[in-house]
C-alpha cells in the first residue's frame, strides 16, 4: 500500500484536498446531497456562484469521480448531475464542517471585529 504524505508538496492527495476544501465544492456536494439536479437548478440554489465557476467545479468533481453527469436525449437536451458513491461519502465530513462553522460563527465574527479594531493599519 502506498503511504501518502499530504504535507509533501508533491503528494497527489494535495490536489484532492484542494478540491474538497474549495468553498464551491462544499456547496455543490451539499446541494447534490438531496439527489440529482440540473445545472440551472444547482445555479439557482447556490447563491453567488457564477456559471463559469459552477462549470469548473462540476468538471473537477466529475474528473475526480465524485459527481456523474448524465445526458438525456430530449429537446432541449437534459443534463443531470449526481453524487457518486465516493461523492456521497463526502457528505458526512462536509456536514460536520458545516455544523462546526455554524456552531462557532458567533465567536469567529466577534474575533474578526476585535481584530479589525485592534490591528494596526
Amino acid at each position: 500500500m502506498v503511504e501518502w504524505d499530504p504535507y509533501d508538496r508533491n503528494c497527489p492527495t494535495r490536489k484532492v484536498l484542494d478540491r474538497i476544501g474549495d468553498r464551491w465544492t462544499v456547496l455543490v456536494v451539499g446541494t447534490l446531497a438531496g439527489g440529482p439536479l440540473r445545472f440551472s437548478e444547482l445555479a439557482a440554489r447556490i447563491d453567488g456562484i457564477s456559471q463559469k465557476m459552477l462549470t469548473q467545479t462540476l468538471r473537477g468533481l466529475e474528473q475526480d469521480g465524485l459527481v456523474t453527469r448524465t445526458v438525456t436525449a430530449a429537446v432541449p437536451v437534459r443534463v443531470d448531475y449526481e453524487l457518486t458513491t465516493a461523492g456521497r461519502s463526502l457528505q458526512e465530513p462536509l456536514k460536520a464542517l458545516e455544523d462546526w462553522a455554524k456552531e462557532h460563527m458567533a465567536s469567529i465574527l466577534d474575533a474578526r471585529d476585535r481584530f479589525s479594531v485592534e490591528a494596526p493599519r
